[in-house]
């Protein structure tokens, strides 16, 4: 760690617009993986825990003041589909989040700086770290314009809550078979990952990974869900 941030993390914070200390970035950077590899260092599971409560706070309270009429139950679906992983690997990919993380090498090896839930859960780490660094204005602005945005994707509150079944209907809808799960497991038993793959009339349409095969299941159908309505709608 130092005290300055090195010149890959200074465009990062740039791009982020916060001023975040250099040795809390770095923390938010770090993978367990990586860790793990280097003896059991500090890693970002801590800040991920932190910038996860930030993140649901702060897009509840903008949902709450932008739909002053609207139900409990529909702004929880609303706010589900931009907290899910799949949302915040997308946010995490348009500011190159993923060439900045700290992989172990079998991790990296395996595509881990693409892998949705290390972009997600990287992309929460930061907001841990903003938060610890310029407070609570700052981190829930940052949250606001990386993942407000997405607020206005009516699409996304429709699949978040129940993306299997969604992505069956718009399947059903599109004239398509019943998707089919294929599941990959890696990493050693105290890290272990899952990778699901959905295919469709024998097509891969959408990947997603996770700490259980459930949650890997449901990022990939909340991915295919979203690759199949975007067809629709460019057609």
């Amino acid at each position: 760690m130092t005290d300055a941030a090195s010149p890959a993390h200074s465009r990062l914070l740039e791009q982020l617009g916060v001023d975040i200390d250099p040795e809390l970035l770095a923390l938010a950077l770090t993978h367990r993986s990586w860790a793990y590899e280097q003896g059991g260092v500090p890693h970002n599971e801590r800040l991920e825990f932190l910038g996860d409560s930030i993140l649901g706070q702060a897009i509840t309270i903008e949902l709450y003041r932008r739909h002053p009429a609207a139900p409990e139950g529909q702004l929880a679906k609303r706010r589900a589909g931009v907290v899910s992983t799949v949302a915040l690997a997308e946010v995490a990919r348009s500011i190159g989040l993923g060439q900045h993380i700290l992989l172990g090498k079998g991790e990296a090896a395996s595509g881990g700086a693409d892998k949705p839930s290390i972009l997600a859960d990287t992309m929460e780490a930061v907001f841990g770290a903003a938060f610890l660094s310029a407070g609570h204005s700052a981190s829930a602005d940052l949250v606001l314009r990386l993942v407000g945005p997405l607020l206005d994707d009516p699409g996304r509150a429709g699949a978040a809550l129940d993306p299997k079944t969604a992505l069956q209907e718009v399947a059903a809808a599109q004239g398509l078979g019943a998707p089919v799960y294929a599941i990959e497991a890696a990493g050693p038993d105290h890290a272990r990952s899952f990778t699901a793959t959905v295919l469709i009339d024998d097509a891969a349409v959408g990947t997603g990974t996770g700490t259980s095969k459930k949650v890997a299941e449901m990022a990939a159908a909340l991915a295919a869900h979203q690759q199949l309505t975007a067809g629709a709608q460019q057609q």
